[in-house]
């Protein structure tokens, strides 16, 4: 059934906020379970649209999930029976390419088709299959993708791009290599490092984690193992930014400062700070809301990239943030040509928005913005919109909300507990 969101705009928020486990760490710990032979748990995990296709994938192969509470699945995968992924599902999941490198890596041999997700420009997959290729697999590419190897041997790769669902599958698949695996330019984004403790704890020997430099030594098998989902820092950035936004007084536990210092930063540009708190970060209701110019008062520039630096993810809630404060800042989104469009429904509402080309805007504040009916385009521009819409004056409509429950679970009733008036509505 069709969804949407009303939003009644205006209001402060007050309490704690819990996040909700890392999507993008539990979509690969998901794949990542096929490779043991075993029981494989997983704490923390998040009841989201995503990660109820990926279980039905694993299934599919013939893998037994069930949730023992809310938030914890046990998968047993011992018996798989099938490497043919070729139904509507993979095709409805950009993560459906993470059960790639476990199968190839445990069953020698997967198809696929290429995978769905977000329209938000072009995603490439080279980066798996050329990681593949060197670690002794055949790959054909048509309508679908076939993959195949007798054995996977280590070896000396170096990536062409810091690709993160390419590290991932490429280090699932090195983990049952024969010999030793040099992998080169990797992702190490926070979920990166998060799958690869887990299969350390599985078995595997992955030195380096942390960094973009990985040495992975094959070995025969792999156990199961408990492991527990860390808290989502897109979440966590995005309630910072509500917080300033709606003037609100916010506790947000659960934390992993590590896992934030590029968000606080990019944060306390527009005049916005977080204090720590043990695990805890505390937002204050009166921040300044300021751009803080660069030296001889030049206009500053928040551009995103691999981690360490700002995540693309967060790109499209930051530029929400900055129509509230006062100044003129430059974002430059350098990772997808079609991450800036959703900003026409911030202009729609009154934002003061240059779209310079698809990759920069100029956000000059603040501006007063109208409730208005808008559209969802993807995960991250849903949640954005969310927050436009409850610091709007006014009611907003918000469809195509599906996008929004991808990433982000029960958003409504997380909010409504802070005293947002928002509600969920059949269409």
């Amino acid at each position: 059934m069709m969804q949407k969101f009303v939003i009644e705009g205006g209001q402060a928020l007050a309490g704690e906020f819990v996040p909700s486990g890392s999507k993008n760490e539990a979509l690969p710990a998901l794949a990542a379970a096929l490779l043991a032979d075993g029981i494989t748990i997983l704490e923390n995990v998040p009841r989201i649209h995503d990660v109820f296709v990926m279980i039905q994938l694993l299934e599919h192969l013939g893998a037994k999930v069930d949730w023992s509470d809310p938030h914890t699945l046990e998968i047993d995968a011992a018996k798989i029976n099938r490497t043919d992924l070729l139904n509507d599902l993979s095709r409805s999941l950009r993560a459906s390419i993470l059960l790639a490198g476990p199968l190839l890596g445990r069953m020698q041999k997967v198809t696929l088709p290429p995978p769905g997700g977000d329209v938000i420009g072009r995603r490439r997959l080279d980066s798996h299959f050329l990681g593949f290729r060197a670690l002794g697999a055949d790959v054909e590419a048509n309508q679908t993708f076939h993959l195949a190897a007798k054995q996977l041997s280590g070896a000396d790769i170096f990536l062409d791009e810091p690709s993160v669902t390419g590290s991932e599958n490429i280090i699932m698949a090195a983990v049952r290599a024969r010999g030793t695996t040099f992998l080169h330019n990797a992702a190490c984004e926070p979920h990166v490092q998060g799958l690869c403790r887990m299969l350390n704890q599985m078995g595997a020997d992955i030195a380096g984690i942390g960094t973009n430099s990985l040495t992975i030594q094959g070995v025969d098998e792999l156990h199961g193992t408990s492991h527990r989902i860390g808290s989502d820092y897109l979440e966590i950035g995005s309630l910072i930014g509500l917080a300033a936004v709606t003037h609100s007084e916010l506790t947000i536990r659960d934390v992993r400062v590590e896992d934030l210092r590029m968000i606080r930063l990019v944060f306390q540009k527009l005049g916005i700070d977080a204090e720590l708190e043990d695990r805890s970060l505390r937002l204050l209701a009166k921040q300044p809301l300021a751009v803080q110019a660069d030296y001889f008062d030049q206009i500053p520039q928040v551009a995103d990239g691999p981690w360490p630096m700002f995540p693309t993810d967060m790109m499209s809630v930051a530029i929400t943030v900055a129509t509230q404060v006062a100044g003129t800042i430059l974002f430059f989104e350098k990772m997808f040509d079609g991450r800036m469009f959703f900003v026409d429904s911030l202009v729609a509402m009154g934002a003061k928005i240059i779209l310079c080309d698809p990759h920069r805007v100029v956000v000059n504040g603040p501006a007063q913005l109208v409730g208005g009916t808008l559209e969802s385009p993807d995960v991250r521009a849903g949640m954005a919109l969310v927050v436009a819409a409850l610091c709007a004056r006014g009611t907003s409509t918000i469809y195509n909300i599906r996008q929004i429950d991808r990433g982000y679970e029960r958003v409504e009733e997380k909010l409504e507990a802070l005293g947002a008036k928002i509600r969920r509505l059949p269409v």
